[in-house]
């Protein structure tokens, strides 16, 4: 059976189905890449207050950790925060369940936010709620840091929406099939949402993923 709602909340189930698969950092021809990207995301955030989004297993908060400040790591599963504590990181790193499309007013003081491999599962509707959110919640001159990845020969679009939203078919370790949202943005298309939101954006797109940063406005 696919599971098809068209809230996002498929996107919450397949990933907690999945735990802390790493699978998407493991293949030999993705290395090289990531550790650039590594540097990249460090180089960024060093001495930052970092606010992180869809932290998952915690992956990308001990990269950011080694060089940022403070991070608080938050995401909507509360399996993938127990997951990412397992990382025994130090103590500069909070962890926090938290709805990135609903963030509270108090979220705190933060200089920059990091989101990796979330933007492409949100709905475009959704990720100008997202940056309004930020811009509001957060506040002007944030540093802004989004990671993603670039779609390669492998993986097929199932359908297209009204809005323009791509979908994939993906199957759960239990076998439930899930249709997602799973946009890829070309960097034209990337400007054109940011803009709006946000100033000095600059894209590294990669054979398989792109950085970009920006300031929030």
């Amino acid at each position: 059976m696919i599971d098809e709602q068209g809230d996002g909340r498929p996107v919450v189930r397949y990933y907690a189905g999945r735990g802390g698969s790493m699978e998407r950092y493991e293949a030999p021809e993705l290395q090289e890449e990531l550790a650039m990207l590594r540097s990249l995301v460090q180089q960024q955030l060093r001495n930052h207050v970092v606010l992180e989004l869809a932290c998952g297993a915690g992956y990308w908060t001990e990269v950011i950790a080694e060089t940022a400040d403070t991070v608080l790591a938050t995401d909507i599963n509360p399996e993938l925060i127990d997951l990412a504590r397992e990382r025994d990181l130090p103590g500069t790193v909070d962890w926090e369940v938290l709805d990135a499309l609903q963030l509270p007013e108090n979220i705190g003081d933060f200089t920059a936010v990091f989101i990796g491999f979330l933007w492409s599962h949100l709905k475009r509707s959704e990720q100008e709620l997202l940056l309004e959110l930020l811009r509001t919640r957060v506040g002007k001159d944030v540093l802004l840091v989004l990671l993603d990845d670039v779609a390669d020969e492998d993986q097929t679009v199932a359908r297209t929406d009204a809005e323009g939203n791509t979908y994939q078919i993906v199957t759960a370790p239990d076998g439930e099939r899930f249709e997602l949202p799973k946009n890829y943005p070309t960097d034209s298309t990337l400007r054109k949402r940011l803009t709006p939101a946000a100033r000095e954006i600059k894209i590294n797109r990669l054979e398989h993923y792109w950085l970009l940063t920006c300031r929030l406005k």
